[in-house]
């Protein structure tokens, strides 16, 4: 499989998505907005915007099988599986916040080979395939070469619906506080892994996401030299709810503060 040539038929398809995304912000009204569970929305935006990737993307690989948000095609397992996530930062989108972005990873045998962040809003588009390292926009892109949690710039996400760690949170969020250069959150995970890689953010962390939110933007920070475990270290940070994604300057430390919230 020549992973160069399908990451550059499959860039069309998600910045044709990204495109229509941007058409549809200004059109969404209270009445299209649709509450899934505590805090997780979703409009007909993320619902016809997936339907255009699994179309376009089906098409480039008709034996893979897809892991989508909005469960717009049934999920299958197979050796080629595409993970979607159509519009990642939807309560942004909905509330007009200019934070989203198209999340596109494709794995073979469970290995993630191919990872798509399009941020709609700056028309920047991440990418990296196995092997040939990470871009935006054509530009080959790195993590921080920062070595000091003193001179970092973290990036987190707001527990929104898992409460059961808030305690634990709090105690991490003030020592990066106090230990970092700062906290942002932007509020699209996806979004927060390729600033990541491209350094903008020197770290990342947060809980209770799922293998969409996180499966390009995590592969794309390992193409570009940063590092991505679980909260343990470990890399069940995929389906496990957790992660933590650093430029290797700062991950022993980063990882250390981050140690409360481990399961």
């Amino acid at each position: 499989m020549d992973l160069e040539k399908l990451c550059r038929q499959a860039l069309p398809i998600i910045l044709k998505t990204g495109e229509f995304i941007h058409s549809e912000m200004p059109k969404v009204t209270r009445e299209d907005i649709i509450t899934k569970s505590l805090n997780s929305l979703v409009s007909y935006v993320d619902r016809t915007a997936e339907e255009q990737l699994v179309e376009g993307l089906g098409k480039l690989l008709p034996q893979a099988t897809f892991l989508t948000e909005e469960e717009t095609i049934t999920t299958q397992h197979s050796d080629l599986q595409w993970i979607i996530d159509p519009l990642d930062g939807t309560t942004n989108f909905l509330h007009q916040l200019p934070v989203f972005s198209v999340s596109v990873a494709l794995q073979h045998q469970n290995k993630t080979v191919l990872g798509f962040v399009y941020e709609v809003n700056r028309d920047e588009c991440f990418y990296a395939w196995n092997g040939g390292g990470a871009f935006c926009n054509k530009k080959p892109i790195r993590v921080s070469p920062n070595s000091q949690l003193s001179d970092s710039l973290i990036a987190t996400g707001f527990p929104y619906h898992d409460y059961g760690k808030m305690q634990a949170y709090l105690q991490v969020l003030a020592e990066f506080m106090r230990r970092t250069r700062g906290i942002r959150r932007f509020g699209s995970a996806a979004v927060d892994l390729a600033y990541v890689a491209c350094g903008r953010f020197d770290g990342f962390f947060e809980y209770s996401l799922n293998a969409w939110d996180v499966a390009a933007g995590a592969f794309i920070v390992q193409e570009a030299g940063g590092l991505v475990t679980d909260f343990s270290g470990g890399t069940d940070y995929l389906f496990g709810g957790e992660i933590i994604a650093s430029s290797p300057g700062i991950q022993a430390a980063f990882a250390e503060l981050v140690a409360p919230l481990e399961k």
